[in-house]
């Protein structure tokens, strides 16, 4: 059996296999790329906000901040920061976080860097 004659019988075939590599490819190219878990999510708008005012504190330096919020509100936020070390610091950012959000300073979590 000759190459030709080959595909011409089996022409539905290739085409379906074909519709199909090309529906995967789609799939991956629309949906593979994307990683929507917390870590890589974009930050929010409270997020960039509490980052730059915790980083106009003097010794608190770089600084990266996680806002966990749902509809009813702010549940808690983790602060990584390079002047975590220090005591007065950390006081400092409990209470900038807690009153900036309105929150309780229980739920606020400060990590050094």
């Amino acid at each position: 059996m000759k190459a030709a004659e080959w595909f011409r019988q089996r022409r539905k075939l290739i085409i379906v296999i074909a519709l199909i590599i090309l529906l995967v490819a789609a799939v991956i190219l629309f949906f593979g790329g994307k990683d929507d878990s917390p870590a890589t999510a974009a930050k929010s708008q409270t997020e960039i906000r509490l980052t730059a005012l915790l980083e106009r504190i003097n010794g608190i330096g770089e600084t990266e901040v996680m806002v966990n919020e749902t509809d009813g509100g702010v549940t808690g936020v983790v602060v990584v920061c390079e002047g975590a070390d220090s005591i007065l610091v950390r006081n400092d950012i409990l209470n900038a976080v807690a009153t900036a959000l309105d929150i309780d300073r229980s739920i606020i979590a400060i990590y050094s860097m």
